[in-house]
Parts: structure tokens; C-alpha cells; sequence
């Protein structure tokens, strides 16, 4: 039986092939009763090994922007689903098995460093050699929306493009919004939680962007059901770069999508402390403005030479969203929502002023 959750691109995409590939996946979990996130990022570079920067890593975003990293240098120890969402990396074991997934008991017994993530599971221990600092997680999800419309087929967040392997970087969105229940061990302190929101999305390929934003929240004020992702970049598409952004928001059952193809998508996006943001069809529109007064904190992403500082990342960020209903010449509010957990992004090459830019429907068409 499939999925009703899952969205195209699940799996993992690497074809056994040498040259250049990355894949990466995110999850997060909010605690809206404590004020804070963890974001668990994986990623794999080179599987095929022997390679420069053949490897992964785990890295989390934590408690006041607090960061941890433990790179897993031996790719052979990685083990993906081309079928479905799931992955691992085995660092210090005694067992002498081909990577795989475990039952999650097991798995605590017998994985001493290393992780397992699914769509309804994430787990894992890690521990900085150099400060002894160290995490230890296990949850459980339960997905509520993925990318699309409650109860339809779910979307590839790039479109029906997405398949023919001309954009590079790919994205998706795994799971836009779901509900954690486990516990999270952060150097000694223990957070428990039920039912507080999940995230989950991916990147993959075998080039890099040069530059891009992010905006992510699932955890408003008075909006329990309701979650927004948006982002954009400038990447590859047939060797040739452009600018591409999309928003996307989950409310009450249903899906509101603006992307280059259905809609005017623009923004305004400062180096550092503010992203703005306005999607409008025919429809429906939208404004998002998000800002932060925390300095961030820096963390690695994929670069032609590896693993790089070139993002840069708060978990803290205020967000407000307006979405509206056009009617003719009038424009009705459908909500005004605000959130003070939002994850907001910078990365790639550093830019000194705004970036004033749109997203138009790639040439290629």
C-alpha cells in the first residue's frame, strides 16, 4: 500500500556512479513550551569513496542556536532507501553487518555514535571529541502534511521539473508538518516531549548553489494547523544559473502554492537580519516578513570542495505571514498569523547589500 504522506523524491538518489554527488536531509523538531528547536542535518558526499570529500556527517542546530557536528568519514558505513525516506550512518559499532535499519532498541544498544532517520523516526548519538559536548536523540513522528493537499497526491516541491535532472540542486519538501513525541539528551539536559511539531526536507546533486534563503515554521501563535516553507537561490539548470524561489503554506487541509510557474514570486533579503517575501496569482496572495536581532550561528553546507561554514542559521527568528483571497478587484484576509520560532537562512557566497530579485519560469520551457 502507498504512502498518502509521501512525497516524490523520498528516496535516496544516488545511482552507484562516480563524480561529484551530495545528498542531504533535515529534520526538526520546535518545543513551543520551552522556546526552542533542534535541527538534525544530515548529509553524504561521494558515496561511491576514495574520493576527496568522500563522507558525512551529522550536524545540530540546538538550544539558543547552540551547534554540534561529528563528521563519519567511512561512506561504505552509510545506508540509504532508494524506495522510501530512510537513511543512517554508522560510526562506532562492534556489529559486523552491511549498514542497515534497526529495530530502535537495537539500534540504542548497539550503535555507540552514529544515526537512523525515517519518516516516522529519527535517532541517534553523537559526541564532539575536541569539547565532550553531545547529543542523544530518539522521537517518533507522526506526518500531517507532506507537500500538497490533505489526502491528494503529494507534489515535488520543484515541479514536474524536478524529474529530468536539469536542476541542480534538487529540493524537497519530505514532510511540511507532523507531530514528535520522544526525547532529546543535550550535554546532560533532558527534553521531553509529545506531539510538538516536525519537519522534514531534503537536498540533493552533483552541483551547488551559489547562493540562497530559507524561512521555515510550523509552530505559530494560536495556529496549530498551519506551516510555511519558503526559500529560494540562484542554481544550475543545464549549466546555466538563474533565480528560483517558491512559498509554500499548509493551512487547514490545504495547500497554498506559489511558485514561478502559477505566480508572481519576489523578495527582498538583507546579508544578515530581515527576509521579505510576496507571492501573488490569481487567487491568493501572500507577504511574509522575517527578522532577528540573534547574530545566528554558522554552519557547514556542500561546496565543490566539501563541507564549507558558508550558511548561516537562527532558529529564533520572528515571522509574520498574511494570506489573502483575491475577488475581482477586492482582496480579503484569510489569516494573519505570527510566530517567534521561526528558522531563517543565509548561505552560499556572501552578499553585502539586499538582494532585490524575482522568480520568473525557467527558460528552458
Amino acid at each position: 500500500m502507498t504512502d498518502p504522506f509521501q512525497t516524490p523524491h523520498s528516496g535516496y538518489h544516488w545511482d552507484g556512479k562516480s563524480g561529484r554527488f551530495f545528498e542531504g536531509w533535515y529534520y526538526r523538531v520546535t518545543l513551543p513550551n520551552c522556546g526552542q528547536t533542534f535541527a538534525f542535518m544530515y548529509s553524504i558526499e561521494d558515496p561511491i569513496g576514495g574520493q576527496p570529500y568522500s563522507g558525512g556527517s551529522a550536524q545540530i542546530l540546538g538550544p539558543d542556536d547552540q551547534y554540534l557536528c561529528r563528521t563519519f568519514p567511512h561512506p561504505e558505513e552509510f545506508w540509504g532507501s532508494s524506495e522510501s525516506l530512510g537513511l543512517g550512518h554508522w560510526g562506532k559499532t562492534k556489529l559486523q553487518i552491511t549498514p542497515q535499519y534497526l529495530n530502535p532498541d537495537k539500534f540504542e544498544y548497539q550503535i555507540k555514535e552514529g544515526y537512523q532517520a525515517t519518516a516516522t523516526l529519527n535517532q541517534g548519538f553523537i559526541r564532539d571529541p575536541a569539547s565532550g559536548g553531545y547529543c542523544d536523540w530518539r522521537y517518533e513522528i507522526k506526518p500531517i502534511y507532506g507537500w500538497g493537499d490533505l489526502g491528494k497526491a503529494q507534489q515535488s516541491t520543484a515541479g514536474w521539473l524536478s524529474f529530468l535532472q536539469i536542476f541542480e540542486p534538487g529540493w524537497q519538501i519530505l514532510m511540511a508538518h507532523g507531530l514528535a513525541t520522544g526525547w532529546i539528551d543535550w550535554n546532560g539536559r533532558l527534553y521531553d516531549f509529545t506531539n510538538v511539531p516536525a519537519y522534514g526536507e531534503k537536498n540533493w546533486g552533483r552541483a551547488f548553489p551559489k547562493k540562497w534563503f530559507w524561512l521555515n515554521c510550523n509552530s505559530f501563535t494560536d495556529q496549530p494547523d498551519l506551516a510555511l516553507t519558503a526559500g529560494g537561490g540562484r542554481r544550475e539548470v543545464m549549466g546555466l544559473a538563474e533565480a528560483a524561489a517558491l512559498i509554500g503554506i499548509h493551512y487547514e487541509g490545504k495547500f497554498y502554492e506559489f511558485v514561478p510557474w502559477n505566480s508572481e514570486v519576489s523578495w527582498q533579503i538583507k546579508p544578515w537580519g530581515n527576509w521579505q517575501m510576496q507571492g501573488r496569482n490569481g487567487e491568493y496572495e501572500v507577504e511574509l516578513t522575517g527578522t532577528t536581532d540573534y547574530a545566528g550561528t554558522l554552519l557547514r553546507a556542500p561546496t565543490e570542495k566539501g563541507l564549507d561554514f558558508i550558511c548561516r542559521d537562527t532558529m529564533q527568528g520572528h515571522l509574520k505571514l498574511e494570506l489573502k483571497q483575491r475577488r475581482g478587484d477586492n482582496v480579503e484576509p484569510i489569516l494573519i498569523a505570527e510566530s517567534n520560532l521561526c528558522g531563517l537562512e543565509v548561505g552560499g557566497e556572501p552578499w553585502e547589500k539586499t538582494w532585490n530579485s524575482s522568480a520568473k519560469l525557467p527558460w528552458v520551457l
